[in-house]
């Protein structure tokens, strides 16, 4: 699966190969931490809590594209996930996922999985891509509850799609 065929640096600093989430089920998520969203980081912990020993992992993405909800360092948002939702998923360094400097996972997420009526663009923070163990992907938007997802995560998981 060539979306999971790319390295990404975590908000360490560390380097991580997404390729060792392949056979998966994968959520990837557009995080801020100055967002009316920024309440899914709690419900995103959870999903990842109940099915990590299933094979399920969140990869959170910090982005300040949108009225620039995520202002702070690598750092500063670590800090902020940790202490204000006991983030224990993997979150990777800032990144742009939309315009000409949008990383190459969403670049390729936005165009296997367009949004509504054809659009690729992330329309805001909280977009959610669900990747099967066989590599489909589903796309979410923002409104999208992390716990509205629990059907499609557990469909993943359990009937091979």
């Amino acid at each position: 699966m060539s979306i999971l065929n790319k390295s990404m640096p975590l908000l360490s600093g560390d380097i991580q190969d997404l390729s060792v989430y392949q056979g998966q089920v994968v959520l990837i998520v557009n995080t801020a931490s100055n967002c009316g969203f920024t309440y899914q980081y709690e419900g995103l912990q959870a999903l990842y809590e109940q099915y990590k020993d299933q094979g399920f992992v969140v990869l959170g993405f910090p982005c300040n594209q949108f009225a620039e909800q995520e202002k702070g360092s690598n750092s500063d948002i670590a800090t902020f996930c940790q202490k204000n939702y006991g983030v224990t998923f993997p979150m990777f360094a800032k990144i742009d996922v939309n315009g000409s400097n949008a990383a190459p996972l969403y670049k390729e997420l936005k165009t296997t999985a367009p949004g509504v009526m054809g659009t690729e663009n992330i329309k805001w923070n909280f977009t959610k891509f669900l990747i099967s163990k066989s590599g489909a992907i589903t796309r979410y938007g923002s409104t999208t509850k992390p716990q509205e997802l629990i059907n499609d995560i557990e469909a993943a998981l359990y009937q091979s799609i």
